[in-house]
């Protein structure tokens, strides 16, 4: 169910678009109110989806409850309602953080796919919002090493920065964690992060995904549906396995970082965005040029900045840390008793060849945990975490 909130004083267009709202869709729930302050109350007290609202009105202005709303609920989108003659205060408020604006009298197919792109946006705000809760206690960048040292002082650097960045390394280093970092301590830091796994998404919807797509794009394309790009608008985009991207996908990145444009699939209209770009590819980029599987021209796009993130066979000094910490973070979960592990058992686990990273030492702690004694012994590594 969406909640919507329709402030608009003019009664017979308010009765327009609550009448327009409901009959689209059953999942609509429209209340309204007939002015900006008794709307910016009603806001105070309850929680909505969207808020539609007027610019010209009594007692307080558009301008002023998007003002005070974006101050109490931040997360709400606003999509404003402006007569002829407030065209440029409609465009203002954009900059103000309003999601987009509608001319009177409404046109219902602009009214209604605007109203269905805000609803997407709150959605995937509201998932970012939690994810990154989750992401201030998930992911901790755990580590003395110079190598960590390096790639710690790298992000200080680089992230209150608008530049794009490439992240390589094997799998399971930690490539997804340096991006959220960048991310976090970032000017965008409250607006959206959003991940993509190039090599999760079938080579055909691909474009779909990142770009978005227009109703009757292709067979299964019910609706106008908003792609990653838009969606990351404001805040940073992480390409994860780009390596693994289609070669007709990849012109269209290069045309997003170039003109800071997308279009929708089956759509040839141009939609600006401000998106930061992170990568992240555990291939070799530089042979995949040469074997005509990736655009050069793309590859100098994203490596502005170059951040090479360390296999754990070369910072084994910081094995025993990362034990500690899975262990304490593992026994939290489970609900359990934190063990701890013995010096022999730390120096034989440091001994070992981490062809799997950091993924591979926490699933072995996590066997530690479960299936060894009460302190983790020598024998314990031996019998369980054989490789």
């Amino acid at each position: 169910m969406s909640r919507i909130l329709v402030i608009e004083d003019e009664s017979a267009i308010r009765r327009v678009l609550v009448k327009i709202l409901a009959e689209e869709n059953d999942d609509y729930e429209v209340q309204e109110a007939e002015d900006g302050l008794s709307g910016i109350e009603i806001i105070k007290k309850e929680d909505f989806d969207l808020v539609l609202c007027d610019i010209k009105m009594p007692k307080m202005d558009g301008v002023e409850v998007l003002e005070a709303a974006k101050k109490i609920k931040p997360e709400v989108p606003f999509i404003m309602i402006s007569g002829h003659g407030d065209l440029d205060t409609a465009v203002n408020t954009m900059r103000m953080g309003a999601f987009d604006y509608i001319s009177k009298p409404p046109d219902l197919n602009r009214l209604l796919t605007t109203v269905r792109n805000a609803l997407d946006r709150k959605e995937l705000v509201v998932e970012n919002t939690i994810l990154k809760k989750k992401v201030s206690k998930n992911y901790e960048m755990v580590g003395e090493s110079k190598e960590i040292g390096t790639i710690k002082d790298m992000i200080e650097k680089v992230a209150p920065t608008d530049a794009r960045v490439l992240i390589t390394g094997s799998n399971g280093t930690g490539k997804e964690l340096v991006a959220h970092w960048l991310h976090q301590k970032s000017q965008r830091s409250s607006a959206p992060f959003i991940e993509v796994n190039c090599a999760a998404i079938p080579s055909e919807l691909i474009e779909s995904e990142l770009f978005g797509h227009v109703k009757g794009a292709f067979t299964s394309a019910v609706k106008d549906r908003a792609g990653k790009f838009e969606t990351a608008n404001k805040g940073t985009i992480f390409l994860d396995e780009i390596g693994d991207m289609s070669l007709s996908a990849q012109a269209k990145v290069l045309r997003a970082l170039q003109e800071n444009k997308i279009s929708r699939v089956g759509s040839d209209k141009d939609i600006k965005v401000d998106v930061r770009v992170l990568a992240a590819t555990n291939k070799d980029l530089k042979k995949e040029i040469e074997e005509g599987r990736f655009r050069e021209d793309l590859y100098h796009r994203l490596a502005v900045i170059l951040i090479k993130v360390p296999s754990l066979n070369d910072r084994r000094d910081d094995i025993p840390l990362l034990i500690d910490y899975f262990a304490e973070k593992i026994a939290s979960e489970q609900g359990t008793a934190q063990k701890n592990f013995s010096k022999k058992a730390l120096e034989l686990l440091k001994s070992y060849d981490w062809t799997g990273n950091v993924r591979e030492l926490r699933n072995v702690v996590e066997r530690l945990i479960i299936l060894g004694g009460k302190e983790v012994s020598e024998e314990d590594v031996k019998l369980f975490a054989s490789k």
